[in-house]
């Protein structure tokens, strides 16, 4: 198992960090200036700027061997770094959920006609996409519960339904929504799903409101989105009827990586930000550094940092030798320590910045709330554990109960 970079991802990781200390950190407080000013879900004409450098750099669609030359491993180092700045590098070097995810599923899945007429556009960055599988009436963590219909009706589907949390709906220029739905309630359990393109502002599709992460809007939003007597031709079709719940599948898997990477990333600035605020706050007659708890959560922060990176790095690897099913275990794992390590490490670092750390002043408030929703999103810890726990269940045991 060699975690090694190759020359062309060495150099991809030293491009990513000069253009985060060069260009994206100083982009935080623009972003969050014009977002104040014009409202929270309008685009800051910076991201264009910084995706424009990006370009110039060969930092474009990395997430992809295909478009971006890296393996998962490698990509995955470069995701880390991305997660140092969450929201906006992420889609500066267009490499954010969840086009990527949406990206890979119409690479793998789509027609000709539909890779032309949507992947092409997200590929370049000029359009924005959503995935609306969670409903706000089932336990979507299985995906076998949607109740959203699509029914065919001649040469077209008719869809019916309700969904919510569907990141990047607020933004006007998510142009395409995947919609998961039920064509055929009467067959297998896991062939009654179909997958369906739906355009924005297709008659019937409401985006009945904009939900905040613990009082966080975002600038792409998370949206609750109605769907009355929504017709869409058959072409929109994904695949084949009753492909739905394996092309959720099929999509879930990298993506979990990426993740997991961002939120180590989200987990590393939150600790240099606790390490530089000890060093120069003083209490008690001395800096918080030389404070034993203090030292003990630096310390306690890296080992489960440099573990989680580990175990990132080994799904990924798994990934690259034979797929997503190749890591069903790790792709579980890294879904359930990633986020819960970054919730750990930023929640110390709130502990020692007092309350500046709650508020907006540093981003460890921002950062704590978008890490406890990686828990729930993409499925919850719960349902991974399950996963692990039926897994472990099926190892060869090498020893008897007496």
């Amino acid at each position: 198992m060699d975690f090694d970079l190759s020359p062309r991802a060495t150099e991809t990781v030293e491009q990513m960090w000069d253009f985060m200390q060069n260009h994206v950190f100083a982009a935080e407080p623009v972003w969050a200036a014009y977002l104040a000013e014009h409202g929270r879900h309008e685009h800051p004409p910076v991201m264009e700027e910084l995706k424009t450098e990006a370009r110039k750099r060969g930092l474009w669609n990395l997430f992809h061997h295909k478009y971006g030359g890296l393996t998962n491993l490698e990509y995955a180092a470069v995701a880390e770094i991305s997660g140092w700045s969450p929201v906006i590098a992420p889609e500066a070097i267009n490499c954010q959920a969840p086009d990527t995810g949406n990206m890979e599923t119409l690479e793998l899945f789509a027609t000709d006609e539909q890779r032309e007429r949507w992947l092409k556009p997200l590929l370049a960055g000029t359009i924005r996409s959503a995935f609306a599988m969670t409903e706000p009436a089932v336990a979507s963590s299985d995906a076998t519960n949607v109740e959203t219909s699509i029914v065919r009706d001649g040469d077209d589907y008719v869809i019916n339904g309700r969904k919510w949390f569907i990141t990047g709906a607020a933004d006007a220029r998510c142009q395409i929504f995947i919609v998961m739905g039920k064509t055929d309630p009467g067959a297998e359990t896991h062939r009654q799903q179909s997958m369906v393109l739906v355009e924005r502002d297709t008659p019937g599709m409401v985006i009945e409101r904009h939900l905040p992460l613990f009082g966080y809007q975002d600038q792409h939003g998370h949206s609750e989105i109605s769907f009355t007597d929504v017709r869409v031709p058959v072409a929109n079709l994904l695949a084949h009827e009753g492909d739905g719940f394996a092309i959720a599948q099929a999509r879930l898997g990298p993506g979990r990586v990426h993740h997991a990477m961002r939120a180590i990333g989200m987990a590393e600035r939150a600790l240099e930000l606790l390490v530089d605020r000890a060093e120069n706050r003083v209490a008690f007659g001395k800096p918080l550094i030389e404070q034993a708890n203090v030292q003990d959560a630096i310390a306690q922060s890296r080992i489960e940092i440099d573990q989680a990176r580990l175990l990132v790095y080994r799904c990924a690897w798994l990934i690259d030798q034979g797929g997503a099913s190749n890591a069903r275990a790790e792709v579980a794992e890294i879904k359930v320590s990633a986020p819960a390590v970054a919730c750990a490490v930023i929640e110390r670092a709130i502990e020692v910045f007092g309350a500046a750390g709650v508020s907006d002043d540093t981003p460890l408030a921002y950062f704590y709330a978008w890490a406890r929703a990686l828990r729930i999103v993409d499925g919850p810890d719960a349902v991974h554990r399950r996963t692990l726990a039926r897994l472990e269940r099926r190892r060869p045991r090498r020893t008897t109960t007496p």
